[in-house]
């Protein structure tokens, strides 16, 4: 499973869901469903996150293994 910080991090700069998506050319549904975990984001889409929140894609995203 793959959980992340993007709600932390579009808070912290001031991003609505809607404007995040807007920025990185995607639909807020998927800024929803990455947020709920419900989808992953392909590896360009994960980079353009991170360059955008100033940081990297392992602070953005926690991988865990299901048991």
């Amino acid at each position: 499973m793959l959980k992340n910080h993007i709600v932390q991090y579009r808070k912290k700069f001031g991003f609505s869901q809607d404007a995040l998506a807007k920025k990185l050319g995607v639909s807020r549904q998927t800024i929803i469903s990455i947020e709920k975990g419900k989808y992953s984001p392909s590896l360009p889409l994960a980079f353009e996150l991170a360059i955008t929140f100033e940081t990297t894609i392992e602070n953005l995203f926690i991988y865990e293994k299901e048991s």
